[in-house]
């Protein structure tokens, strides 16, 4: 399992999962994916290098789902897929997707927020989890 939604009141609330902390960032862009391009299927027409930093996990992690969705805003560009190597609280990443506007019904998401955040190591590798608004 890369990721599953939570139930919550107002926004969307999930956790994405991964042997690696590498992995459970990839696997929450490709949640972040999810609920952008509801059903649709995304290709991998377009390549994206990004670099972010923060001063600790979890602020790595917010910057790293706010780029997403700046992408996403700013650039058109939805994510298929991500490949990601963290170092500290450095993070770089090749996103691999496409132009937003060759998809119809595309959902919106306001920001990521830092409520009910964390990011954890378990028995099978790591757990993060994010709530963002929409």
């Amino acid at each position: 399992m890369k990721y599953t939604f939570l139930p919550h009141t107002a926004d969307i609330k999930f956790k994405a999962y991964g042997k690696t902390l590498n992995q459970a960032f990839e696997n929450a862009a490709l949640a972040i994916s999810k609920i952008l391009a509801k059903e649709n299927k995304v290709k991998t027409n377009i390549t994206k290098d990004i670099e972010l930093e923060g001063i600790d996990q979890k602020s790595l992690f917010y910057n790293f789902l706010e780029e997403i969705i700046f992408l996403f805003d700013a650039e058109h560009f939805i994510v298929s897929k991500a490949s990601i190597k963290i170092t500290k609280y450095k993070l770089t990443a090749k996103l691999k997707g496409d132009n937003a506007s060759n998809y119809q019904g595309l959902d919106h998401i306001k920001a990521a927020t830092y409520a009910e955040m964390h990011i954890k190591k378990t028995q099978k590798g790591w757990e993060v989890q994010a709530v963002v608004d929409v």
